[in-house]
């Protein structure tokens, strides 16, 4: 259903079986997945292109231009994955001349108020707590949970799996996947064994991915030392694959442990 109450550019492409609800709002450049709901009052603008059974709710803005100096007009996309959720009040930016686009990928949810900026990746089954802010070029990877207040940094990366805590601040340093993030300034807790588990991950998974992260963080070895150790003493495995990858490709260096003074 298609309320007449709402403004849609003709040259929009809505799919099949799409709701748009009075005084919505819908650009040209947009693209509108089959099944999806467009609640009264949201915005969806140009660049937009949203999957199927998607939900947008009131006062939403997708694809609204970057909050970025730099940003000259050029011709980019807010790309939503199918399955997902954006709720009251949030925003998703479109990309820059940097990336091309800004990605909220499949099953996430978006909480009231949240943000993602410009030319950020977020992965699937994501969740950005209420007030959440995502900054330019944010990078979270697949089943990431950030509660509410988060507020990431530019260019920070944030691994699969973690649970970062509320109204806390990643600014320094990047985050490695599998793993709790909390405190002020924010540092590793230990594994996120509940999200782990809930998603099937088996105990002598969970064990491995532990001792690894006790290398990391327990054994007084520096992050090289750490990495090298674990390279030797660890059969190759996905899940050390991808730590050591994650780390290894951290700009920025990873959150240090709660007792440490740098890292």
């Amino acid at each position: 259903m298609i309320s007449k109450l709402a403004y849609i550019h003709p040259d929009a492409r809505i799919g099949a079986n799409v709701t748009i609800e009075p005084f919505a709002y819908v650009s040209g450049n947009v693209v509108i997945g089959d099944g999806s709901w467009i609640g009264p009052n949201a915005v969806v603008m140009d660049g937009a292109r949203i999957g199927k059974n998607c939900r947008i709710f009131p006062t939403a803005v997708v694809s609204g231009i970057p909050q970025d100096l730099k940003f000259r007009g050029e011709e980019t996309t807010a790309e939503i994955g199918d399955r997902t959720t954006i709720r009251e009040g949030a925003t998703v930016s479109r990309g820059t001349a940097a990336v091309g686009k800004t990605v909220v990928g499949n099953d996430c949810l978006m909480m009231a108020l949240s943000h993602v900026g410009h030319d950020c990746i977020v992965g699937n089954n994501c969740i950005l707590g209420n007030i959440t802010g995502l900054a330019g070029e944010v990078k979270v990877d697949d089943w990431a949970i950030l509660s509410g207040g988060t507020l990431v940094h530019q260019f920070s990366q944030i691994g699969a799996h973690v649970f970062i805590g509320g109204g806390v601040k990643v600014v320094r340093s990047d985050v490695p996947p599998f793993i709790r993030a909390d405190r002020e300034p924010l540092c590793y807790l230990g594994l996120n064994t509940v999200g782990l588990t809930r998603r099937g991950f088996a105990k002598e998974r969970i064990d491995e991915i532990h001792n690894i992260y006790r290398i990391i963080y327990q054994n007084g070895m520096n992050i090289s030392q750490a990495l090298e150790y674990i390279e030797k003493k660890f059969k190759p495995a996905p899940d050390r694959d991808y730590i050591l990858e994650f780390i290894r490709k951290s700009e920025r260096g990873i959150i240090r442990g709660p007792k440490q003074e740098t890292f």
